[in-house]
Protein backbone atom coordinates (compact mmCIF):
# COMPACT_ATOMS: atom_id res chain seq x y z
CA UNK A 1 0.00 0.00 0.00
CA UNK A 2 2.89 2.36 0.78
CA UNK A 3 4.23 1.71 -2.72
CA UNK A 4 0.86 2.63 -4.17
CA UNK A 5 0.71 5.90 -2.22
CA UNK A 6 4.17 6.87 -3.37
CA UNK A 7 3.20 6.10 -6.96
CA UNK A 8 0.08 8.26 -6.77
CA UNK A 9 1.95 11.21 -5.17
CA UNK A 10 4.67 10.92 -7.79
CA UNK A 11 2.08 10.70 -10.56
CA UNK A 12 0.33 13.85 -9.32
CA UNK A 13 3.61 15.76 -9.17
CA UNK A 14 4.53 14.63 -12.69
CA UNK A 15 1.08 15.58 -13.98
CA UNK A 16 1.40 19.13 -12.57
CA UNK A 17 4.94 19.46 -13.94
CA UNK A 18 3.81 18.17 -17.33
CA UNK A 19 0.93 20.67 -17.48
CA UNK A 20 3.22 23.56 -16.52
CA UNK A 21 5.66 22.55 -19.25
CA UNK A 22 2.88 22.44 -21.82
CA UNK A 23 1.49 25.85 -20.93
CA UNK A 24 4.89 27.50 -21.05
CA UNK A 25 6.04 26.06 -24.40
CA UNK A 26 3.34 26.99 -26.89
CA UNK A 27 4.03 27.32 -30.62
CA UNK A 28 1.80 28.10 -33.56
CA UNK A 29 0.65 25.51 -36.05
CA UNK A 30 -0.78 26.21 -39.48
CA UNK A 31 -4.04 24.52 -40.45
CA UNK A 32 -3.63 21.25 -42.36
CA UNK A 33 -5.85 19.61 -44.94
CA UNK A 34 -5.99 16.23 -46.64
CA UNK A 35 -4.13 16.04 -49.94
CA UNK A 36 -6.76 13.98 -51.77
CA UNK A 37 -10.08 12.24 -51.28
CA UNK A 38 -8.42 8.86 -51.88
CA UNK A 39 -5.85 9.64 -49.19
CA UNK A 40 -8.61 10.59 -46.74
CA UNK A 41 -10.61 7.41 -47.40
CA UNK A 42 -7.53 5.17 -47.16
CA UNK A 43 -6.45 6.91 -43.95
CA UNK A 44 -9.93 6.50 -42.48
CA UNK A 45 -10.03 2.86 -43.60
CA UNK A 46 -6.53 2.38 -42.17
CA UNK A 47 -7.74 3.83 -38.88
CA UNK A 48 -10.49 1.17 -38.80
CA UNK A 49 -8.54 -1.72 -40.32
CA UNK A 50 -6.31 -2.83 -37.50
CA UNK A 51 -5.04 -5.84 -35.64
CA UNK A 52 -8.59 -6.65 -34.53
CA UNK A 53 -9.61 -7.47 -38.11
CA UNK A 54 -7.17 -10.37 -38.28
CA UNK A 55 -6.68 -11.31 -34.62
CA UNK A 56 -9.89 -10.48 -32.74
CA UNK A 57 -12.55 -11.17 -35.39
CA UNK A 58 -11.64 -14.85 -35.97
CA UNK A 59 -11.54 -15.44 -32.20
CA UNK A 60 -14.93 -13.76 -31.66
CA UNK A 61 -16.46 -15.65 -34.57
CA UNK A 62 -15.23 -19.07 -33.43
CA UNK A 63 -15.97 -18.49 -29.73
CA UNK A 64 -19.51 -17.36 -30.57
CA UNK A 65 -20.52 -20.22 -32.81
CA UNK A 66 -19.15 -19.31 -36.23
CA UNK A 67 -22.20 -18.73 -38.43
CA UNK A 68 -24.18 -18.03 -35.27
CA UNK A 69 -22.13 -14.85 -34.90
CA UNK A 70 -22.38 -13.56 -38.48
CA UNK A 71 -26.05 -12.51 -38.62
CA UNK A 72 -26.00 -10.38 -35.43
CA UNK A 73 -22.62 -9.00 -36.53
CA UNK A 74 -23.93 -7.78 -39.89
CA UNK A 75 -27.12 -6.41 -38.33
CA UNK A 76 -25.06 -4.48 -35.74
CA UNK A 77 -22.89 -3.11 -38.53
CA UNK A 78 -25.94 -1.64 -40.28
CA UNK A 79 -27.81 -0.45 -37.18
CA UNK A 80 -24.88 0.74 -35.08
CA UNK A 81 -21.67 0.80 -37.10
CA UNK A 82 -22.78 2.85 -40.11
CA UNK A 83 -24.82 5.32 -37.99
CA UNK A 84 -21.87 5.88 -35.65
CA UNK A 85 -19.57 6.47 -38.61
CA UNK A 86 -21.94 9.12 -39.99
CA UNK A 87 -22.32 10.69 -36.56
CA UNK A 88 -18.56 10.94 -35.96
CA UNK A 89 -17.74 12.18 -39.46
CA UNK A 90 -20.49 14.81 -39.13
CA UNK A 91 -19.35 15.95 -35.70
CA UNK A 92 -15.75 16.15 -36.87
CA UNK A 93 -16.56 18.21 -39.94
CA UNK A 94 -18.85 20.48 -37.90
CA UNK A 95 -16.13 21.05 -35.30
CA UNK A 96 -13.49 21.64 -37.97
CA UNK A 97 -15.70 24.29 -39.52
CA UNK A 98 -15.52 26.12 -36.19
CA UNK A 99 -11.77 25.67 -35.83
CA UNK A 100 -11.75 22.62 -33.52
CA UNK A 101 -9.72 19.49 -34.23
CA UNK A 102 -10.16 17.41 -31.06
CA UNK A 103 -13.19 16.03 -29.27
CA UNK A 104 -13.36 18.29 -26.15
CA UNK A 105 -14.14 21.42 -28.15
CA UNK A 106 -15.83 19.62 -31.05
CA UNK A 107 -18.42 18.44 -28.54
CA UNK A 108 -18.42 21.83 -26.86
CA UNK A 109 -19.24 23.50 -30.19
CA UNK A 110 -22.40 21.36 -30.42
CA UNK A 111 -23.67 22.23 -26.94
CA UNK A 112 -22.73 25.18 -24.71
CA UNK A 113 -23.07 23.09 -21.55
CA UNK A 114 -19.65 22.74 -19.84
CA UNK A 115 -20.14 19.00 -19.30
CA UNK A 116 -19.63 18.10 -22.95
CA UNK A 117 -16.10 19.36 -23.33
CA UNK A 118 -15.10 17.16 -20.38
CA UNK A 119 -16.88 14.16 -21.86
CA UNK A 120 -14.79 14.95 -24.93
CA UNK A 121 -11.71 14.15 -22.81
CA UNK A 122 -12.46 10.49 -23.57
CA UNK A 123 -11.57 11.19 -27.22
CA UNK A 124 -7.99 12.07 -26.24
CA UNK A 125 -7.56 9.84 -23.20
CA UNK A 126 -8.68 6.67 -25.00
CA UNK A 127 -6.26 7.14 -27.89
CA UNK A 128 -3.20 7.74 -25.72
CA UNK A 129 -4.00 4.82 -23.41
CA UNK A 130 -4.84 2.42 -26.24
CA UNK A 131 -1.75 3.45 -28.23
CA UNK A 132 0.38 2.58 -25.18
CA UNK A 133 -0.45 -1.12 -25.40
CA UNK A 134 -1.41 -1.24 -29.08
CA UNK A 135 2.10 -0.19 -30.10
CA UNK A 136 3.40 -3.08 -28.02
CA UNK A 137 1.32 -5.59 -30.02
CA UNK A 138 2.42 -3.76 -33.16
CA UNK A 139 6.03 -4.29 -32.11
CA UNK A 140 5.42 -8.06 -31.91
CA UNK A 141 4.45 -8.08 -35.58
CA UNK A 142 7.59 -6.17 -36.60
CA UNK A 143 9.80 -8.48 -34.57
CA UNK A 144 8.17 -11.64 -35.92
CA UNK A 145 8.39 -10.38 -39.51
CA UNK A 146 12.16 -9.95 -39.09
CA UNK A 147 12.44 -13.33 -37.35
CA UNK A 148 10.63 -14.90 -40.33
CA UNK A 149 13.31 -13.50 -42.63
CA UNK A 150 15.99 -14.71 -40.24
CA UNK A 151 14.44 -18.20 -40.16
CA UNK A 152 14.09 -18.33 -36.38
CA UNK A 153 10.94 -20.47 -36.52
CA UNK A 154 11.90 -22.78 -39.40
CA UNK A 155 13.00 -25.78 -37.31
CA UNK A 156 10.77 -25.28 -34.26
CA UNK A 157 7.83 -27.43 -33.25
CA UNK A 158 4.48 -25.86 -32.45
CA UNK A 159 5.12 -26.11 -28.71
CA UNK A 160 8.55 -24.54 -29.15
CA UNK A 161 7.08 -21.61 -31.11
CA UNK A 162 4.45 -21.12 -28.40
CA UNK A 163 7.22 -21.23 -25.77
CA UNK A 164 9.20 -18.66 -27.79
CA UNK A 165 6.28 -16.24 -27.56
CA UNK A 166 6.19 -16.69 -23.78
CA UNK A 167 9.94 -16.10 -23.59
CA UNK A 168 9.56 -12.99 -25.76
CA UNK A 169 6.92 -11.42 -23.51
CA UNK A 170 8.96 -12.41 -20.44
CA UNK A 171 11.87 -10.40 -21.88
CA UNK A 172 14.07 -13.49 -22.21
CA UNK A 173 14.84 -13.36 -25.95
CA UNK A 174 17.39 -11.34 -27.91
CA UNK A 175 17.66 -10.16 -31.50
CA UNK A 176 21.14 -10.18 -33.06
CA UNK A 177 22.60 -9.83 -29.57
CA UNK A 178 20.20 -7.09 -28.44
CA UNK A 179 18.83 -8.21 -25.05
CA UNK A 180 15.17 -7.88 -24.03
CA UNK A 181 14.08 -7.50 -27.63
CA UNK A 182 10.47 -6.87 -26.58
CA UNK A 183 11.59 -3.55 -25.07
CA UNK A 184 13.79 -2.78 -28.07
CA UNK A 185 11.09 -3.35 -30.69
CA UNK A 186 8.52 -1.45 -28.65
CA UNK A 187 10.82 1.59 -28.59
CA UNK A 188 11.44 1.19 -32.33
CA UNK A 189 7.69 1.10 -33.07
CA UNK A 190 7.02 4.17 -30.94
CA UNK A 191 9.87 5.91 -32.78
CA UNK A 192 8.42 5.02 -36.21
CA UNK A 193 4.99 6.31 -35.20
CA UNK A 194 6.48 9.51 -33.80
CA UNK A 195 8.50 10.20 -36.94
CA UNK A 196 5.53 9.70 -39.29
CA UNK A 197 3.23 11.80 -37.07
CA UNK A 198 5.80 14.61 -37.13
CA UNK A 199 5.08 14.92 -40.87
CA UNK A 200 1.44 15.69 -40.13
CA UNK A 201 -1.48 14.59 -42.28
CA UNK A 202 0.83 14.28 -45.29
CA UNK A 203 2.85 11.59 -43.51
CA UNK A 204 -0.27 9.69 -42.41
CA UNK A 205 -1.76 9.91 -45.91
CA UNK A 206 1.43 8.61 -47.53
CA UNK A 207 1.58 5.62 -45.18
CA UNK A 208 -2.11 4.87 -45.83
CA UNK A 209 -1.62 5.00 -49.61
CA UNK A 210 1.26 2.52 -49.35
CA UNK A 211 0.21 0.41 -46.39
CA UNK A 212 -3.44 -0.26 -47.24
CA UNK A 213 -2.83 -1.65 -50.78
CA UNK A 214 0.07 -3.77 -49.50
CA UNK A 215 -2.11 -5.05 -46.66
CA UNK A 216 -4.80 -6.14 -49.13
CA UNK A 217 -2.26 -7.74 -51.49
CA UNK A 218 -0.61 -9.67 -48.65
CA UNK A 219 -4.04 -10.69 -47.38
CA UNK A 220 -5.21 -11.95 -50.79
CA UNK A 221 -2.08 -14.11 -51.15
CA UNK A 222 -2.51 -15.65 -47.69
CA UNK A 223 -6.25 -16.13 -48.27
CA UNK A 224 -5.47 -17.95 -51.52
CA UNK A 225 -3.07 -20.25 -49.66
CA UNK A 226 -5.72 -20.83 -47.01
CA UNK A 227 -8.30 -21.82 -49.60
CA UNK A 228 -5.91 -24.16 -51.43
CA UNK A 229 -5.03 -26.16 -48.30
CA UNK A 230 -8.36 -27.98 -48.60
CA UNK A 231 -7.95 -31.51 -47.19
CA UNK A 232 -4.39 -31.99 -48.45
CA UNK A 233 -2.92 -31.76 -44.95
CA UNK A 234 -4.88 -34.64 -43.42
CA UNK A 235 -2.67 -36.57 -40.99
CA UNK A 236 -2.90 -39.58 -38.71
CA UNK A 237 -3.24 -37.26 -35.71
CA UNK A 238 -5.85 -35.05 -37.42
CA UNK A 239 -7.72 -37.29 -39.90
CA UNK A 240 -10.63 -34.82 -40.20
CA UNK A 241 -8.52 -31.76 -40.99
CA UNK A 242 -10.20 -29.63 -43.64
CA UNK A 243 -9.98 -25.96 -44.55
CA UNK A 244 -13.49 -26.23 -46.00
CA UNK A 245 -14.89 -27.25 -42.61
CA UNK A 246 -13.47 -24.04 -41.16
CA UNK A 247 -15.21 -21.93 -43.79
CA UNK A 248 -18.47 -23.90 -43.52
CA UNK A 249 -18.51 -23.44 -39.76
CA UNK A 250 -18.03 -19.70 -40.13
CA UNK A 251 -20.47 -19.13 -42.98
CA UNK A 252 -23.36 -21.45 -42.11
CA UNK A 253 -25.94 -19.17 -40.47
CA UNK A 254 -27.71 -20.32 -37.31
CA UNK A 255 -30.95 -18.40 -37.06
CA UNK A 256 -31.52 -19.30 -33.41
CA UNK A 257 -28.71 -16.83 -32.64
CA UNK A 258 -31.22 -14.02 -33.09
CA UNK A 259 -32.70 -15.03 -29.71
CA UNK A 260 -29.37 -15.20 -27.83
CA UNK A 261 -28.49 -11.84 -26.16
CA UNK A 262 -24.89 -12.82 -25.48
CA UNK A 263 -24.17 -13.23 -29.20
CA UNK A 264 -25.64 -9.79 -29.91
CA UNK A 265 -23.43 -8.19 -27.26
CA UNK A 266 -20.35 -9.93 -28.63
CA UNK A 267 -21.23 -8.80 -32.18
CA UNK A 268 -21.86 -5.21 -31.09
CA UNK A 269 -18.57 -5.22 -29.19
CA UNK A 270 -16.69 -6.37 -32.27
CA UNK A 271 -18.20 -3.50 -34.28
CA UNK A 272 -16.66 -1.05 -31.79
CA UNK A 273 -13.23 -2.59 -32.17
CA UNK A 274 -13.32 -3.03 -35.91
CA UNK A 275 -14.60 0.44 -36.88
CA UNK A 276 -12.64 2.39 -34.23
CA UNK A 277 -15.81 4.25 -33.24
CA UNK A 278 -16.06 5.82 -29.79
CA UNK A 279 -12.37 6.78 -29.82
CA UNK A 280 -12.23 10.31 -31.24
CA UNK A 281 -9.89 9.53 -34.13
CA UNK A 282 -12.64 9.79 -36.75
CA UNK A 283 -13.71 13.18 -35.38
CA UNK A 284 -10.16 14.43 -35.67
CA UNK A 285 -9.59 13.15 -39.21
CA UNK A 286 -12.95 14.56 -40.37
CA UNK A 287 -12.18 17.94 -38.77
CA UNK A 288 -9.60 18.56 -41.50
CA UNK A 289 -11.94 18.15 -44.48
CA UNK A 290 -13.69 21.03 -46.24
CA UNK A 291 -16.99 22.12 -44.74
CA UNK A 292 -18.90 21.22 -47.92
CA UNK A 293 -17.12 17.97 -48.74
CA UNK A 294 -19.07 14.72 -48.80
CA UNK A 295 -19.04 12.67 -45.63
CA UNK A 296 -21.92 10.23 -46.25
CA UNK A 297 -20.23 8.33 -49.08
CA UNK A 298 -16.73 8.74 -47.62
CA UNK A 299 -17.80 7.31 -44.26
CA UNK A 300 -19.68 4.44 -45.92
CA UNK A 301 -16.71 3.65 -48.19
CA UNK A 302 -14.28 3.56 -45.27
CA UNK A 303 -16.69 1.38 -43.28
CA UNK A 304 -17.33 -1.12 -46.06
CA UNK A 305 -13.62 -1.27 -46.89
CA UNK A 306 -13.00 -2.28 -43.29
CA UNK A 307 -15.74 -4.91 -43.49
CA UNK A 308 -14.26 -6.36 -46.69
CA UNK A 309 -10.88 -6.71 -45.03
CA UNK A 310 -12.36 -8.20 -41.86
CA UNK A 311 -15.07 -10.50 -43.19
CA UNK A 312 -13.36 -11.63 -46.39
CA UNK A 313 -9.62 -11.51 -45.68
CA UNK A 314 -9.86 -11.84 -41.89
CA UNK A 315 -11.92 -15.01 -42.17
CA UNK A 316 -9.95 -16.60 -45.02
CA UNK A 317 -6.53 -16.75 -43.37
CA UNK A 318 -6.31 -17.99 -39.78
CA UNK A 319 -9.44 -20.17 -39.63
CA UNK A 320 -9.10 -22.17 -42.89
CA UNK A 321 -5.33 -22.59 -42.62
CA UNK A 322 -5.54 -23.84 -39.02
CA UNK A 323 -8.58 -26.02 -39.76
CA UNK A 324 -6.76 -27.42 -42.80
CA UNK A 325 -4.04 -28.85 -40.55
CA UNK A 326 -5.75 -29.40 -37.20
CA UNK A 327 -9.46 -29.70 -37.95
CA UNK A 328 -12.38 -27.54 -36.87
CA UNK A 329 -12.77 -29.24 -33.46
CA UNK A 330 -9.19 -28.30 -32.56
CA UNK A 331 -9.95 -24.72 -33.65
CA UNK A 332 -13.01 -24.54 -31.39
CA UNK A 333 -10.96 -25.62 -28.38
CA UNK A 334 -7.78 -23.63 -29.01
CA UNK A 335 -8.73 -20.44 -30.87
CA UNK A 336 -7.18 -17.43 -29.12
CA UNK A 337 -5.62 -14.05 -29.75
CA UNK A 338 -2.10 -15.49 -29.34
CA UNK A 339 -2.63 -18.08 -32.07
CA UNK A 340 -1.33 -15.62 -34.68
CA UNK A 341 2.09 -15.73 -33.01
CA UNK A 342 2.08 -19.16 -31.37
CA UNK A 343 0.64 -21.32 -34.15
CA UNK A 344 0.74 -19.61 -37.55
CA UNK A 345 4.56 -19.77 -37.95
CA UNK A 346 4.39 -23.52 -37.40
CA UNK A 347 1.68 -23.89 -40.04
CA UNK A 348 3.70 -21.82 -42.49
CA UNK A 349 6.62 -24.22 -41.94
CA UNK A 350 4.54 -26.96 -43.58
CA UNK A 351 4.84 -25.11 -46.90
CA UNK A 352 8.60 -25.49 -47.22
CA UNK A 353 11.45 -23.27 -46.04
CA UNK A 354 11.30 -20.55 -48.71
CA UNK A 355 7.50 -20.24 -48.82
CA UNK A 356 7.33 -20.38 -45.01
CA UNK A 357 9.69 -17.43 -44.76
CA UNK A 358 7.69 -15.51 -47.38
CA UNK A 359 4.36 -16.33 -45.71
CA UNK A 360 5.74 -15.23 -42.34
CA UNK A 361 6.89 -11.90 -43.75
CA UNK A 362 3.55 -11.36 -45.50
CA UNK A 363 1.47 -12.38 -42.46
CA UNK A 364 3.34 -10.32 -39.89
CA UNK A 365 3.90 -7.54 -42.43
CA UNK A 366 0.15 -7.46 -43.00
CA UNK A 367 -0.41 -7.20 -39.24
CA UNK A 368 2.22 -4.47 -38.94
CA UNK A 369 0.61 -2.33 -41.65
CA UNK A 370 -2.81 -2.92 -40.10
CA UNK A 371 -1.43 -1.86 -36.74
CA UNK A 372 0.51 1.23 -37.75
CA UNK A 373 -2.29 2.76 -39.84
CA UNK A 374 -4.44 2.55 -36.70
CA UNK A 375 -1.84 3.71 -34.18
CA UNK A 376 -1.02 6.77 -36.31
CA UNK A 377 -4.67 7.79 -36.10
CA UNK A 378 -4.44 7.60 -32.32
CA UNK A 379 -1.88 10.39 -32.26
CA UNK A 380 -3.96 12.95 -34.13
CA UNK A 381 -6.51 13.87 -31.39
CA UNK A 382 -3.71 14.80 -28.97
CA UNK A 383 -1.81 16.70 -31.65
CA UNK A 384 -4.94 18.50 -32.82
CA UNK A 385 -5.79 19.52 -29.27
CA UNK A 386 -2.29 20.79 -28.47
CA UNK A 387 -2.20 22.67 -31.78
CA UNK A 388 -5.58 24.36 -31.31
CA UNK A 389 -5.25 25.24 -27.65
CA UNK A 390 -1.53 25.74 -27.04
CA UNK A 391 -0.13 26.45 -30.50
CA UNK A 392 2.15 23.42 -30.69
CA UNK A 393 3.61 22.52 -34.07
CA UNK A 394 3.58 19.05 -35.64
CA UNK A 395 7.02 18.04 -34.42
CA UNK A 396 6.36 19.08 -30.85
CA UNK A 397 2.95 17.41 -30.85
CA UNK A 398 4.35 14.17 -32.27
CA UNK A 399 7.28 14.02 -29.84
CA UNK A 400 5.04 14.67 -26.85
CA UNK A 401 2.63 11.96 -28.00
CA UNK A 402 5.51 9.54 -28.50
CA UNK A 403 6.86 10.36 -25.04
CA UNK A 404 3.47 9.73 -23.44
CA UNK A 405 3.03 6.42 -25.26
CA UNK A 406 6.55 5.34 -24.31
CA UNK A 407 6.11 6.24 -20.64
CA UNK A 408 2.67 4.64 -20.38
CA UNK A 409 3.55 1.64 -22.55
CA UNK A 410 6.81 0.50 -20.97
CA UNK A 411 5.01 -0.90 -17.91
CA UNK A 412 2.85 -2.94 -20.32
CA UNK A 413 6.07 -4.46 -21.65
CA UNK A 414 7.79 -4.92 -18.30
CA UNK A 415 4.78 -6.20 -16.35
CA UNK A 416 2.94 -8.03 -19.12
CA UNK A 417 2.77 -11.29 -17.15
CA UNK A 418 1.02 -9.53 -14.26
CA UNK A 419 -1.94 -8.38 -16.36
CA UNK A 420 -0.90 -4.71 -16.60
CA UNK A 421 -1.53 -4.83 -20.35
CA UNK A 422 -5.09 -6.19 -19.88
CA UNK A 423 -6.09 -3.27 -17.65
CA UNK A 424 -5.34 -0.73 -20.36
CA UNK A 425 -7.21 -2.87 -22.87
CA UNK A 426 -10.28 -3.27 -20.65
CA UNK A 427 -10.71 0.25 -19.31
CA UNK A 428 -9.41 2.33 -22.21
CA UNK A 429 -10.01 -0.07 -25.10
CA UNK A 430 -13.44 -1.32 -24.05
CA UNK A 431 -15.30 0.58 -21.33
CA UNK A 432 -14.27 4.06 -22.54
CA UNK A 433 -15.38 3.30 -26.10
CA UNK A 434 -18.90 2.39 -25.04
CA UNK A 435 -19.29 5.36 -22.69
CA UNK A 436 -18.07 7.88 -25.27
CA UNK A 437 -20.07 6.40 -28.16
CA UNK A 438 -23.27 6.46 -26.10
CA UNK A 439 -22.62 10.04 -24.97
CA UNK A 440 -21.86 11.36 -28.46
CA UNK A 441 -24.96 9.67 -29.90
CA UNK A 442 -27.17 11.31 -27.26
CA UNK A 443 -25.50 14.67 -27.94
CA UNK A 444 -25.88 14.38 -31.72
CA UNK A 445 -29.44 13.04 -31.87
CA UNK A 446 -31.10 14.56 -28.81
CA UNK A 447 -29.22 17.69 -27.71
CA UNK A 448 -27.68 19.10 -30.87
CA UNK A 449 -30.87 17.89 -32.53
CA UNK A 450 -31.38 15.30 -35.21
CA UNK A 451 -32.78 17.84 -37.70
CA UNK A 452 -29.50 19.75 -37.60
CA UNK A 453 -27.57 16.49 -37.36
CA UNK A 454 -29.30 15.05 -40.42
CA UNK A 455 -28.48 18.22 -42.33
CA UNK A 456 -24.83 17.76 -41.37
CA UNK A 457 -24.86 14.17 -42.65
CA UNK A 458 -26.54 15.00 -45.95
CA UNK A 459 -24.80 18.31 -46.77
CA UNK A 460 -22.54 17.71 -49.77
CA UNK A 461 -23.46 14.00 -49.78
CA UNK A 462 -22.59 12.10 -52.96
CA UNK A 463 -25.20 9.45 -52.13
CA UNK A 464 -28.82 9.65 -51.07
CA UNK A 465 -28.87 8.64 -47.41
CA UNK A 466 -31.99 6.51 -46.71
CA UNK A 467 -34.40 8.46 -44.49
CA UNK A 468 -34.91 5.36 -42.32
CA UNK A 469 -31.46 6.01 -40.83
CA UNK A 470 -32.76 9.25 -39.35
CA UNK A 471 -34.89 7.16 -37.00
CA UNK A 472 -32.26 4.48 -36.54
CA UNK A 473 -29.77 7.12 -35.32
CA UNK A 474 -32.30 8.64 -32.92
CA UNK A 475 -33.78 5.47 -31.44
CA UNK A 476 -32.18 2.17 -32.48
CA UNK A 477 -28.48 3.06 -32.18
CA UNK A 478 -28.79 4.54 -28.64
CA UNK A 479 -30.80 1.51 -27.50
CA UNK A 480 -28.14 -0.84 -28.85
CA UNK A 481 -25.41 1.18 -27.12
CA UNK A 482 -27.30 1.16 -23.82
CA UNK A 483 -27.67 -2.60 -24.22
CA UNK A 484 -23.92 -2.97 -24.79
CA UNK A 485 -23.15 -0.91 -21.67
CA UNK A 486 -25.61 -2.81 -19.47
CA UNK A 487 -24.31 -6.05 -20.93
CA UNK A 488 -20.76 -5.15 -19.95
CA UNK A 489 -21.89 -3.98 -16.51
CA UNK A 490 -23.77 -7.12 -15.48
CA UNK A 491 -22.41 -9.84 -17.79
CA UNK A 492 -23.79 -13.17 -16.51
CA UNK A 493 -21.67 -16.28 -16.03
CA UNK A 494 -20.34 -17.52 -19.40
CA UNK A 495 -22.38 -14.75 -21.06
CA UNK A 496 -25.45 -17.01 -20.78
CA UNK A 497 -28.29 -14.53 -20.44
CA UNK A 498 -31.12 -17.04 -20.73
CA UNK A 499 -29.90 -19.06 -17.72
CA UNK A 500 -29.23 -15.82 -15.83
CA UNK A 501 -32.83 -14.64 -16.29
CA UNK A 502 -34.08 -18.07 -15.18
CA UNK A 503 -31.88 -17.83 -12.07
CA UNK A 504 -33.18 -14.34 -11.33
CA UNK A 505 -36.78 -15.49 -11.77
CA UNK A 506 -36.45 -18.67 -9.71
CA UNK A 507 -33.92 -17.75 -7.02
CA UNK A 508 -33.73 -13.94 -7.13
CA UNK A 509 -30.00 -14.21 -7.94
CA UNK A 510 -28.16 -12.77 -10.95
CA UNK A 511 -24.93 -14.82 -11.45
CA UNK A 512 -22.25 -12.32 -12.46
CA UNK A 513 -19.33 -13.38 -14.61
CA UNK A 514 -15.82 -12.45 -13.52
CA UNK A 515 -15.50 -10.35 -16.69
CA UNK A 516 -18.48 -8.16 -15.79
CA UNK A 517 -17.69 -4.52 -15.07
CA UNK A 518 -19.01 -4.79 -11.51
CA UNK A 519 -16.66 -7.65 -10.61
CA UNK A 520 -13.74 -6.21 -12.59
CA UNK A 521 -13.82 -3.07 -10.46
CA UNK A 522 -13.55 -5.05 -7.23
CA UNK A 523 -10.94 -7.57 -8.53
CA UNK A 524 -13.29 -10.29 -7.30
CA UNK A 525 -11.81 -13.10 -9.39
CA UNK A 526 -8.26 -12.37 -8.26
CA UNK A 527 -9.20 -12.11 -4.59
CA UNK A 528 -11.14 -15.38 -4.85
CA UNK A 529 -8.13 -17.06 -6.45
CA UNK A 530 -5.90 -15.62 -3.72
CA UNK A 531 -8.20 -16.94 -1.00
CA UNK A 532 -8.18 -20.44 -2.53
CA UNK A 533 -4.44 -20.56 -3.31
CA UNK A 534 -2.12 -22.75 -1.24
CA UNK A 535 1.18 -22.71 -3.14
CA UNK A 536 3.35 -19.77 -1.90
CA UNK A 537 4.54 -19.04 -5.45
CA UNK A 538 0.95 -18.85 -6.70
CA UNK A 539 0.01 -16.59 -3.80
CA UNK A 540 2.91 -14.26 -4.57
CA UNK A 541 2.01 -14.19 -8.26
CA UNK A 542 -1.64 -13.27 -7.55
CA UNK A 543 -0.60 -10.57 -5.11
CA UNK A 544 1.71 -9.10 -7.74
CA UNK A 545 -1.11 -9.20 -10.28
CA UNK A 546 -3.44 -7.35 -7.89
CA UNK A 547 -0.75 -4.77 -7.14
CA UNK A 548 0.07 -4.04 -10.79
CA UNK A 549 -3.62 -4.07 -11.72
CA UNK A 550 -4.24 -1.29 -9.23
CA UNK A 551 -1.16 0.62 -10.38
CA UNK A 552 -2.37 0.46 -14.00
CA UNK A 553 -5.75 1.86 -12.97
CA UNK A 554 -4.15 4.71 -11.03
CA UNK A 555 -1.98 5.56 -14.03
CA UNK A 556 -5.05 5.68 -16.28
CA UNK A 557 -6.88 7.84 -13.74
CA UNK A 558 -3.95 10.26 -13.51
CA UNK A 559 -3.83 10.45 -17.31
CA UNK A 560 -7.55 11.22 -17.49
CA UNK A 561 -7.32 13.87 -14.75
CA UNK A 562 -4.25 15.39 -16.44
CA UNK A 563 -6.02 15.74 -19.80
CA UNK A 564 -9.13 17.09 -18.06
CA UNK A 565 -6.95 19.70 -16.39
CA UNK A 566 -5.50 20.68 -19.77
CA UNK A 567 -9.01 21.09 -21.16
CA UNK A 568 -9.90 23.28 -18.16
CA UNK A 569 -6.79 25.43 -18.73
CA UNK A 570 -7.61 25.68 -22.45
CA UNK A 571 -11.16 26.76 -21.62
CA UNK A 572 -9.88 29.46 -19.25
CA UNK A 573 -7.49 30.73 -21.93
CA UNK A 574 -10.34 30.93 -24.42
CA UNK A 575 -12.49 32.81 -21.89
CA UNK A 576 -9.73 35.31 -21.15
CA UNK A 577 -9.13 35.95 -24.87
CA UNK A 578 -12.78 36.88 -25.48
Amino acid sequence: MDQLKVTVRTGNYLAVTFISFIVSHGMNLTKETWGSRLGLILAMAGNSVGLGNFLRFPVQAINNGGGTFIIPYLVCFLLMGIPLLWIEWSMGRFGGRHGHHSTPFILNSMSPRPLWKYIGVFGIFTNIAVAAYYCYIESWTLSYALHSIKGTFSSLSQSSIAAYFDSYTNLSTSFFGIPSEAVFFFIVCVGINTYILSKGLAGIEKVAKIGMPLLVIFGIFLAYKGLTVGTSAVSEQFPLASAWDGLNYLWTPQYDSLLRPGIWLAAAGQIFFTLSVGMGTIHCYAAYIDSKDDIALNASTAGFTNEFVEIVLGSLIVIPIAAGYFGIEWIKENMSFGMAFQTMPFLFNQWGEILASLAGVLWFGLLFFAGITSSLAMGTPWMGFMSDEFGWNKIKGAISFGALVLALGLPCVLFYKYGYFEQYDYWAGTVSLVIFALAETILFAWIFGLDKGWQEITTGADIKVPVIFKYIIKYVTPILLIGVFIGALITPVKNNWIDAFKSLSNDGVWPLDGQSLLLQISNTEMYTALHNAVDPLVIESIRNEIFYTNIARWVLLILFVGITTLVYIAHKRRTQEK
